[in-house]
């Protein structure tokens, strides 16, 4: 089990660039993405500058003992109705057996503590069972199912839609804590 000292979340920097590329790029992440065409370092470069200039999206690195491992993205942030999603995941093949829910964790806690949100939104492709169970394990429940809503590998997907309130987030996040002793 991780403990709690050795994981952060922080905002990515340029350095952390190269890093994202090769992790988005693979094709165990892309194979989950909408966007799943290979990024070239332009387009990449370009979305790390627009970042910079957003004030409605953040993208957060995780980190293990100084080791980067996956991502956060916050998109669609909304001071006025205190709503966002997100999209996350682990870069590295052999990342540390409980990275996943520390990252999600430590996500969370960013979106609702931070951020000060109060409904965080989440998509899954209705074929990606992993990150459906996840988002189940967090304590989203679904709110929507768009039916063949996504071109996907030749054919339209369908897509679950999660969600979380803050409230609903507190009352769990103790049984759900991977740092707990």
């Amino acid at each position: 089990m991780l403990e709690r000292s050795q994981c952060i979340l922080r905002p990515v920097e340029r350095e952390d660039l190269e890093k994202l590329l090769e992790w988005r790029n693979a094709d165990r992440i892309r194979a989950y993405m909408y966007t799943d065409h290979l990024i070239g370092w332009e387009e990449h470069a370009a979305w790390f500058e627009r970042l910079g200039t957003n004030d409605t999206a953040r993208a957060l690195l995780f980190e293990v003992n100084d080791r980067p491992l996956g991502v956060v993205n916050v998109t669609r942030i909304d001071r006025l109705n205190g709503t966002c999603h997100w999209g996350f995941y682990i870069g590295e093949a052999d990342a540390p057996k409980g990275s996943g829910t520390a990252l999600g964790y430590l996500g969370l806690e960013y979106i609702f503590g931070t951020l000060g949100i109060r409904k965080v939104t989440g998509e899954a492709f209705a074929f990606n069972e992993a990150s459906i169970a996840f988002h189940r394990r967090l304590g989203f429940s679904q709110e929507g199912h768009f039916v063949r809503h996504v071109m996907k590998n030749g054919s339209y997907q369908d897509i679950l839609s999660f969600a979380l309130f803050r409230d609903q987030w507190e009352a769990h996040k103790q049984q759900f804590n991977p740092f707990a002793p």
